[in-house]
């Protein structure tokens, strides 16, 4: 490991950081792509799908803590929802960061690409009545959030990752939750769910310490930066933005699978 390479780290570490606290999302689904491609294609050292997923897991619990504080004045945070979501996230993204490391590289990128597609099927699918801003209160069926936060953290551990590229369009299609409370309460859950993440992919040996710190620093100046900014955006483009990022990584991933 080399300057270029730490270099490299925390530009594609800033990159997907500020992008993630702008849309809501922990940060995996932009920067999973890019630490696994970009290194070797300018030149430095190549990381595996492991190392990819654990440096990974580090950076989205930095990531998300930042756009966390970012939004705790805001008025979007919905501490239910959080509670609910958060706690079934944590336990099932332990169990998956902890399984992971019986998984081959490519069982690993196999797992990213087919959550990649589900996450582009729900943000296309029409959404009838769902609402751009909270209109009083905002209520959500308590069991089935908890089930489905529970499976998305266990799928997504896998990938070190925090599982909100999967999660926001869950909250948009299925518990009809407003679009800027939900980018907001998802970097509160996501942030949760990287706790188990990191731990997990800790307990067995896949993080990368060195490369982690670096990702680490970049996630806590940029994620930040990229909330305030997404807070000031119309809601309806930030959708749109996330959408667009998870259609072009989910062919990336296919193409090199295929």
């Amino acid at each position: 490991m080399d300057f270029a390479f730490f270099i490299t780290l925390f530009i594609i570490g800033f990159v997907g950081s500020f992008l993630s606290g702008m849309v809501g999302i922990g940060g995996s689904v932009i920067n999973y792509p890019m630490l696994l491609y970009i290194p070797p294609l300018v030149g430095v050292m190549a990381l595996s799908a492991h190392e990819v997923s654990g440096i990974g897991a580090i950076q989205v619990l930095f990531s998300t803590l930042g756009g966390v504080l970012a939004y705790r004045k805001s008025g979007f945070l919905h501490r239910p929802l959080i509670l609910y979501m958060g706690s079934s996230i944590l336990a099932g993204s332990l169990i998956g960061s902890y399984l992971s490391h019986f998984l081959p590289e490519k069982g690993i990128n196999v797992v990213y690409g087919l959550l990649a597609i589900v996450a582009v099927i729900l943000m296309l699918v029409p959404k009838k009545g769902q609402q751009v801003e909270a209109d009083g209160e905002v209520t959500f069926h308590k069991g089935l959030a908890a089930g489905i936060a529970f499976v998305i953290g266990s799928v997504s551990g896998i990938l070190g990752a925090g599982g909100a590229f999967i999660l926001v369009p869950v909250m948009l299609s299925i518990l009809n939750i407003p679009v800027r409370m939900t980018i907001a309460s998802s970097l509160a859950i996501t942030f949760l769910s990287a706790i188990g993440a990191s731990a997990g992919k800790v307990l067995t040996g896949q993080v990368m310490f060195m490369p982690a710190l670096v990702l680490m620093a970049a996630s806590l100046i940029a994620a930040p930066i990229g909330a305030k900014i997404g807070q000031k955006i119309n809601a309806v483009y930030l959708q749109w933005a996330l959408a667009v990022m998870i259609t072009a990584t989910a062919i990336k991933i296919w193409l090199d699978l295929l």
